[in-house]
């Protein structure tokens, strides 16, 4: 990647840094503002997910005590906390889609996998690959890992803070499943749509990409039409949230045109090799 490539990307790193570091500071603030008592014990309990509860009360005490605008924002928030991780993420998963189908290739080669002799020389090649790519094969699965823990602590929040369903939003009593069933199709859908974007921006279609892309919209209406619309509404604004993330930074359409874009370029380089290989000749 030359420096007229990187230099868009890092831009884009560090504005997701900031929007990371504006949406700590609202939360820490609505936080320290809330006046209620201690939520939750020991420290996941009471440290990571009470801390989440204060900050989403605190939220909704700006909006008149509403519990669904509360969540709404403060689901906003916690994605744009984790947005920064998401573009490295996305950024690792691009190189490795660009570079998986050699590594098919290379599995072809060396079919044998009992054979160790086969086994080596497919690693020295695979890593000599990733080395010319600049691929860490690790590197996508660390935000990964940071990320999941923040999510499920923004979940468990509001599954165990009773009084964020206590309340009402639009159509719906935030403590009762949305009888309507309009919350639990959004999140389904927008689970789909994001997933769909995903999968049209891969080289290669992957068997377990495309069932995934399907199940988990049906697995999130399942568990969305039973649980607390509270819960329903997270899933809806979350997954929105993904599908707008997914189509700014790493837009399936626009990779497909980087890609042909990236194969014209080959293939003229070759024809021009083809060329000048003949020219020599006579």
């Amino acid at each position: 990647m030359n420096l007229a490539e990187k230099l868009p990307k890092l831009a884009n790193y560090r504005k997701s840094i900031a929007a990371a570091l504006v949406a700590l500071i609202i939360m820490v603030v609505a936080g320290v503002m809330f006046q209620g008592p201690a939520i939750g014990h020991g420290f996941w309990g009471g440290t990571i997910i009470g801390n989440f509860a204060r900050s989403i009360l605190g939220v909704s005490s700006w909006f008149g005590d509403n519990y669904g605008v509360g969540i709404i924002v403060f689901t906003l928030l916690i994605r744009i906390l984790v947005l920064p991780l998401m573009v490295y993420q996305t950024g690792s998963m691009k190189k490795m889609q660009e570079v998986a189908p050699v590594i098919k290739k290379l599995q072809e080669k060396y079919p044998n996998r009992k054979d160790p002799e086969q086994m080596r020389l497919m690693q020295a090649e695979t890593s000599a690959l990733y080395k010319e790519a600049g691929v860490n094969p690790f590197a996508s699965f660390l935000p990964l890992i940071v990320q999941m823990p923040i999510l499920i602590a923004l979940y468990q929040s509001i599954y165990n803070t009773k009084v964020l369903q206590t309340g009402n939003f639009l159509w719906t009593q935030l403590g009762q499943h949305d009888h309507t069933y309009i919350l639990p199709i959004l999140a389904a859908l927008f689970t789909f749509a994001s997933s769909y974007l995903v999968m049209l921006g891969q080289p290669e279609k992957n068997g377990m990409t495309t069932t995934m892309t399907y199940a988990m919209p049906v697995m999130i209406f399942i568990f969305a039409i039973n649980v607390p619309s509270a819960l329903s509404l997270y899933w809806v604004i979350s997954n929105a949230f993904q599908v707008a993330q997914t189509w700014t930074i790493q837009n399936p359409f626009e990779i497909r045109r980087e890609r042909e874009a990236k194969k014209a370029a080959e293939k003229a380089k070759e024809r021009a090799i083809r060329k000048a290989t003949k020219s020599k000749k006579r």
